[in-house]
């Protein structure tokens, strides 16, 4: 057990499998499962899900149930294929939010079911492997990152999926807070490479309403839109009146959004 914690220490490992274990102490899997539970039992470690574990820190004593940093349990839930925390999480983590979130979202090119770990659940957006762009390193602890999404990705994909952040109005929120620090530019760059044209009409209508950017940036996203209408809200009932330039059926009034800019004009104080 020594030999296995002072491993995972050096590489700044917190979680760790079965594998990890069996290749580390170079024991078989039923002693390697033996010695892990006689760990659990002592409060040495504890059981996240079948055949994942935390080192629990010595400052908690003999507890058995400990969780650790929930983005950094998924990215260990998706194992090696392309992760990164995403959406309201990822709003979160860029103080895009003015309250605390209790799901984490991440994106993965990997199909994931939905977990619940000690009451936090985990919610993993399938993407494909040509959507794995825009994202940043973010450090948890002084040893151990996450992949997050950046500024510009974040709203994006909270463009495309408003569901995973609470809606539309959630998300030109955190565009506005986060306005000053954002690249207009990038912003269009990516929802044109994301090619949906749902992000192009929302992108498009929320940085005209703000003025964020430059007209030859909105532009860009008005030509590449096709002569079809989707609503500004896809949670929201189909109605409103509809605006031609950007495609979109207003079922979030432009008064409510724009009070956006009043009721929310920095960062976030929580």
């Amino acid at each position: 057990m020594a030999r296995l914690l002072m491993t995972l220490h050096d590489r700044s490992q917190s979680t760790f499998t079965l594998r990890d274990v069996e290749q580390i102490t170079g024991l078989k899997p039923a002693p390697a499962s033996d010695l892990i539970y006689r760990a659990c039992r002592r409060g040495l470690i504890s059981r996240l899900k079948r055949g994942l574990f935390i080192i629990v820190p010595s400052d908690l004593g003999s507890a058995t149930e400990y969780a650790g940093n929930p983005y950094l349990i998924a990215h260990r839930l998706a194992g090696e294929a392309p992760c990164f925390i995403s959406h309201a999480s990822a709003m979160e983590i860029h103080r895009m939010v003015t309250q605390p979130q209790f799901v984490v979202f991440a994106s993965s090119t990997k199909r994931i079911r939905r977990h619940i770990i000690q009451q936090t659940e985990f919610h993993f957006v399938l993407i494909k492997p040509q959507n794995v762009f825009g994202a940043t390193k973010h450090w948890v602890t002084k040893q151990e990152s996450v992949n997050v999404s950046d500024l510009e990705r974040t709203v994006i994909d909270g463009l495309h999926h408003p569901d995973y952040c609470g809606g539309l109005t959630e998300v030109a929120k955190g565009l506005w807070m986060r306005r000053r620090d954002m690249n207009p530019s990038t912003l269009v760059d990516y929802a044109l490479r994301l090619n949906v044209g749902a992000v192009m009409r929302r992108l498009g209508y929320l940085l005209e309403l703000y003025a964020i950017g430059s007209e030859n940036e909105w532009n860009r996203l008005q030509k590449s839109l096709t002569a079809t209408y989707v609503a500004l809200d896809p949670l929201l009932p189909k109605e409103g009146k509809h605006i031609k330039r950007w495609r979109l059926q207003l079922n979030v009034s432009s008064e409510e959004l724009e009070g956006v800019s009043t009721t929310f004009p920095g960062l976030p104080f929580f």
